[in-house]
């Protein structure tokens, strides 16, 4: 497993990205419908190119796993479900915090793996939103270290 932060985004990475994106939200984010992950997707791309630093781990040569961040705080974090419980969000994360200190995360309240996985990493939550940022009834958790 090789970890590196990302310096171009091709489209040929980027469409790789929104496959480990699609793999891992539905594996994880079991309270969005087929719809309501379709209706996300052409998102995705814009959002991966707008983070300032974007992380990958690949496998063979293949994105298995990615992460974004902005001045300070964890946008995203994906890893494909054949990889997930390896170390992977772990390693991901001391890397950039090799960067930049990652001092806060924002996640789906109803994902209670990822609460897990950022409560192990040092993160605690400071708010809570009954709403997503789209205003959709998926109450976000805002946690920081």
């Amino acid at each position: 497993m090789k970890i590196m932060e990302v310096k171009e985004r091709t489209p040929m990475l980027m469409e790789q990205l929104l496959a480990v994106w699609e793999d891992s939200v539905r594996a994880t984010h079991l309270f969005l419908s087929d719809e309501e992950i379709n209706n996300i997707k052409p998102y995705v791309p814009q959002t991966i190119e707008g983070v300032a630093r974007l992380y990958m781990a690949t496998k063979a040569g293949q994105p298995v796993a990615f992460m974004g961040t902005e001045k300070g705080s964890l946008e995203m974090l994906f890893i494909a479900s054949a990889e997930r419980g390896k170390g992977l969000g772990k390693q991901l994360l001391e890397r950039a915090d090799c960067d930049e200190k990652i001092k806060q995360v924002t996640v789906n309240e109803q994902n209670p793996q990822a609460i897990g996985f950022y409560e192990h990493m040092g993160f605690s939550v400071y708010k809570r939103t009954d709403l997503d940022e789209q205003g959709n009834p998926y109450p976000l958790l805002y946690m920081c270290r």
